[in-house]
């Protein structure tokens, strides 16, 4: 996006890739169908990114959702809201999307590098590159940095540029928008994983979050738990566990779900009467009845299923996250995005110190702020 607007704006622009083929990441994210951003009002919208959402406003005011939906209908490719309210195109696929764009990089004359690993400047101030042929520098005019944060590292963003940019501010990258450690006994783990929870709530410290999620071997990970992540992963932080509480039936109130049970369990076993009373799946089923066996009182089957506890005890790997949060300090950029200390340096994208949800916000703001760092940089 920064090498778009820059060239778009006459600038010669060179886009140096480390690895074999570009936009990786965006690829990987088209196996979801690829979610562009969400259609909320912007207000509600800027308040996904916490604490920097005073620092990327600018940027994504200056290219707001509905402008990243018309440049990629510019592509081609028109697009959809979804009953979420994410904003995809309806190919529901990164590759179509990305040929468009590269043709239109191509037309406009920009230069794709591959097998370019960025090592940092030379004393002359040129970037010097890891090639297959050998370290290979280039001289510029100005240098966008994109070098993305440091969750997914098998696509490119490893997370170990800090290195290569002494003297400036970073905060330590941790994982986001991943999933949590629980230690399933063998047979949950074994019968259940890979399982959804569909239609359920999670409450941590007074936050609700609907929606769904999924029993891996190692936790549980998914949309709504990664809505929690960011209050979760700072929770553990501080204590080696936090217990999190899954609402199994968030559209039945305690007091309904309380007389669908009441007295009607017969001769009934526990799976069939949490089945056929409770509209329970098998499992939910098996959730409460681990509850059940870690010595959880039974007295009250309604409180357990609308509060059942989850013993949360790490988080999942940076491997594994779909971002991660920390990255370049806010305070080492300008209004443009230039590193004050770096004249002609700019920075965009996941390696700035942020984090959002997943739902559109992690690619609408790595395309505002690239889009941003692009314009800057053909200006200077």
């Amino acid at each position: 996006m920064a090498a778009e607007a820059a060239a778009q704006s006459g600038a010669a622009v060179i886009v140096a890739d480390h690895m074999p083929s570009p936009a990786r990441k965006l690829l990987i994210a088209g196996r979801g169908g690829l979610n562009l951003t969400h259609s909320e009002p912007l207000t509600p919208f800027l308040q996904r990114y916490g604490s920097a959402a005073p620092h990327l406003a600018p940027f994504i005011h200056a290219f707001p959702p509905e402008a990243l939906i018309a440049w990629a209908e510019g592509l081609g490719h028109p697009c959809f809201v979804g009953s979420s309210g994410r904003v995809f195109p309806r190919t529901m696929k990164a590759s179509p999307l990305l040929r468009a764009w590269m043709a239109r990089l191509g037309a406009l004359g920009v230069r794709l590098l591959p097998r370019h690993r960025w090592l940092g400047f030379a004393p002359n101030g040129a970037a010097r590159f890891a090639t297959p042929e050998g370290e290979k520098h280039i001289e510029t005019a100005t240098t966008i940095l994109a070098l993305g944060g440091a969750s997914w590292p098998k696509l490119g963003s490893d997370g170990t540029w800090p290195a290569l940019l002494p003297g400036i501010a970073t905060r330590p990258f941790v994982p986001a928008n991943m999933g949590f450690v629980i230690a399933w006994s063998d047979y949950l783990r074994q019968r259940f994983a890979g399982t959804p929870l569909k239609r359920i709530a999670l409450s941590f410290e007074g936050i609700t979050q609907r929606g769904e999620a999924m029993i891996t071997e190692a936790g549980i990970e998914g949309g709504a738990i990664y809505a929690l992540s960011a209050t979760l992963r700072d929770a553990l932080a501080r204590q080696q566990a936090i217990t999190l509480s899954l609402d199994l039936r968030p559209d039945l109130s305690l007091q309904d779900l309380a007389a669908r049970l009441r007295g009607r369990r017969g001769s009934l076993s526990l799976s069939n009467h949490l089945r056929r009373n409770a509209g329970l799946a098998p499992v939910g089923i098996a959730l409460v009845q681990e509850a059940l066996k870690d010595s959880v009182p039974a007295d009250n089957l309604a409180t357990l299923i609308k509060a059942l506890p989850l013993k949360l005890t790490g988080c999942f790997p940076m491997a594994r996250a779909i971002s991660a949060a920390g990255g370049l300090c806010w305070s080492e950029l300008d209004e443009r995005l230039m590193l004050r200390d770096m004249p002609g340096v700019f920075a965009c994208g996941e390696m700035l110190d942020w984090e959002a949800p997943t739902g559109g916000y992690l690619l609408q703001a790595c395309f505002s702020t690239g889009r941003a760092a692009g314009l800057a940089a053909a200006a200077r």
